[in-house]
């Protein structure tokens, strides 16, 4: 009995217990998922506050119709055949509509909207539909499609107009707010974080864009980017996509490039950009190690044009440019924009890398041209160097490329070169920073380099410099 009492109690303390635990558990629940209400944003008042500013674009074109190709000439027929064919055949259209549509905001009460340049590229005429339903034809004041910006202007006052972010302190993170026409659906309103900032795409170097898990699709092009305070970071640009819809990557232009540019074609009508005339390459583990640094960082020079501002600058291939006017240049990727951004004529200190010092020039920002050039001699004969065969640039070589030196690479048989990744039709114009004018120059130049580290070699390949690594100890 004894031993009966004692287990009866124990149960009950035990079902006691567990329903502590269970009471404790569902109260600790309902505090953890009100405290993650209470962190989630709502975005209600937001929306009300800042889609008066965002309107709805479409734009009307009018394209000449492709001839049927089963379709005689008429005009070079005989006027019988020539009636024939015009009264017993359906006729093409001389002429087909082609329709878009987009999305933008105004920046300004007396109607200066931005856009996309894609969305209206092409158009002959741009309605811009408000949040009221109001509708207005729009003057084309401008368009950069370098960086996929249009300025229009509307003939209206009074207009609410979307505040301004700084976007150089848009952080990876941070909620941002999407208002668009997705698909032709009006006022759509869609919500994420910021991903990443100053990404760089293959096809736009000079627009450092904000990455963002904000469902963007076709017919979000052109319109605002919000962050929690309502304040445009960015216009919607484009999305990354296998399938042709939203797969969680979309890129925002940031405001404060946008801005630069809507201001240069306002008042100019076209956007000047600045140029500092280098081809430069991202700094890997091994080139770091081979140039003295202790991570990598940095844009590495790979050329430098003669006729650039860089290289009337005194700045040469092999230097590694980690400040531009008085911003770090954390990946080569960052320093396009940065320079995009000088105003021609404008001098502004760069701060670079070079044999392990840290100097400072200061260089006179340019214009960038259409076709950017870069910067023309000796021979001897072919030698075998850490299995490869070089010889001298011919003089018609150097000329095609642009340079004034350099060894060519006839063969690749293995050993250090084919482990480095150089390839037959190389062309060597530098070794542990030092300029390869000769076969024989190279040689010497091998004589005098370590065996422990990496070494930087220069190439020319396709036209293109870059620079790769090379261990003499294997």
């Amino acid at each position: 009995m004894v031993g009966g009492a004692n287990a009866s109690e124990t149960e009950i303390c035990e079902g006691e217990t567990m329903k502590a635990i269970v009471q404790w558990l569902s109260i600790s629940g309902l505090v953890w998922a009100l405290q993650v209400q209470a962190a989630l944003p709502d975005f209600t008042d937001l929306v009300k506050d800042v889609a008066p500013a965002v309107v709805n674009i479409s734009t009307r074109s009018t394209r000449v119709a492709e001839q049927n190709p089963q379709m005689p000439d008429l005009e070079q027929l005989p006027p019988f055949f020539r009636e024939f064919f015009e009264r017993g055949l359906p006729m093409p259209p001389a002429e087909r509509d082609g329709q878009s549509l987009g999305s933008g905001f105004i920046i300004s009460d007396d109607g200066y909207v931005l856009t996309n340049n894609h969305v209206i590229e092409g158009a002959d005429t741009v309605i811009v539909r408000l949040n009221d339903r109001r509708e207005f034809e729009a003057t084309v004041v401008g368009t950069d499609p370098r960086s996929d910006v249009a300025l229009l202007k509307i003939d209206a006052e009074d207009l609410p107009v979307a505040r301004l972010a700084d976007s150089d302190e848009v952080e990876p993170g941070q909620w941002v707010v999407a208002i668009g026409s997705p698909f032709g659906f009006d006022y759509s309103v869609t919500a994420g974080i910021v991903s990443a900032v100053g990404r760089s795409l293959p096809d736009e170097s000079y627009v450092p864009f904000i990455q963002t898990d904000v469902a963007i699709n076709p017919g979000n092009s052109g319109g605002p980017l919000f962050n929690l305070e309502g304040e445009v970071v960015g216009i919607n640009s484009q999305i990354f996509t296998r399938s042709g819809g939203f797969m969680g990557l979309s890129f925002a232009i940031p405001t404060n490039l946008v801005m630069n540019v809507a201001d240069q074609l306002r008042t100019d009508g076209v956007v000047r950009r600045g140029w500092l005339g280098v081809l430069i390459q991202e700094v890997n583990r091994d080139l770091a190690l081979s140039f003295g640094l202790e991570k990598p960082m940095g844009a590495l020079v790979a050329q430098a044009s003669a006729e650039g501002p860089a290289g009337k600058a005194g700045i040469m291939a092999g230097d590694i440019i980690v400040k531009f006017n008085g911003r770090e240049v954390e990946r080569s990727s960052a320093l396009p924009p940065m320079v995009g951004l000088v105003q021609p004529g404008e001098t502004v200190p760069v701060e670079l890398v070079r044999d392990g010092n840290t100097i400072t020039i200061r260089v006179t920002i340019e214009e960038l041209p259409d076709s950017p050039q870069v910067a023309a001699r000796p021979q001897s004969p072919a030698i075998d160097v850490i299995g490869m065969q070089v010889e001298s640039a011919p003089e018609d070589l150097l000329s095609e490329l642009g340079l004034e030196y350099g060894v060519v690479v006839r063969s690749v048989t293995g050993g250090p070169a084919r482990a480095a990744g150089i390839l037959a039709g190389d062309v060597v114009t530098q070794i542990g920073g030092v300029e390869v004018r000769s076969a024989q120059a190279l040689q010497n130049a091998l004589d005098d380099l370590p065996v422990d580290r990496p070494i930087p070699v220069l190439v020319v390949r396709g036209g293109n410099s870059t620079f790769l690594t090379l261990r003499l100890g294997r």
